[in-house]
């Protein structure tokens, strides 16, 4: 894979997919985007986590194995920069807060086996966003099953990311912007700082 491999990632509601668009459309990128709707257990799961918890989780493993694989080891022969809304780590970083100890210790051994065929990005974007405002967002854009996550689990899944991330900060390129007081979707100035921060920090070139 000869192309700049930057991923954006975040809690959910952090504004990942959008900014992930709006960077392929502006550098002309290849977009990867996550099929979370393709898995038919995630409506379930918030009906009834417990139940439905490892299920789910292993799912989103499997879809995001495949497409991954499918579209970084492909050669890119015309595409500089190829821009995903979600990194493979995602599975364990949710499955540790949906699963029970046991289910989570068998997952992570299924994930440790599967995670080194994936290519690792040349940046690592985390959208940081305070939990008030993931749920204003989350509010906003309406997906009825995701209108009772507590802050409470968003705090959880934020806390696992930076666990993720200050464990692995020697091995992939990180970068934090913290999006409290920005409006990248609204405010052009905004996205613009952002794509320089990013830009600025790649090490593909």
């Amino acid at each position: 894979m000869s192309s700049c491999y930057i991923v954006i990632e975040g809690n959910i509601g952090a504004g990942k997919t959008t900014l992930a668009k709006k960077l392929a459309e502006d550098l002309k990128g290849r977009l990867i985007l996550e099929r979370f709707a393709e898995n038919p257990f995630l409506p379930k799961f918030y009906e009834n986590p417990s139940r439905w918890a490892f299920p789910c989780e292993l799912s989103f493993l499997a879809n995001r194995y495949y497409q991954l694989k499918n579209e970084l080891l492909q050669p890119s022969l015309f595409d500089n920069f190829i821009i995903s809304d979600y990194y493979f780590i995602k599975s364990l970083i949710f499955s540790k807060e949906t699963l029970q100890i046991d289910e989570f210790r068998l997952f992570s051994q299924l994930f440790d086996i599967i995670y080194p065929q994936i290519p690792k990005p040349d940046i690592f974007v985390y959208l940081h966003a305070p939990v008030y405002k993931l749920q204003k967002q989350i509010k906003k854009r309406g997906r009825i099953y995701e209108q009772q996550i507590s802050d409470e689990y968003l705090l959880n899944i934020q806390n696992n990311y930076f666990e993720y991330i200050n464990n692995y900060r020697n091995q992939i390129n990180f970068l934090i912007i913290d999006t409290e007081y920005i409006d990248f979707v609204e405010n052009i100035t905004d996205y613009y700082k952002i794509k320089e921060q990013i830009l600025s920090n790649l090490k593909c070139f």
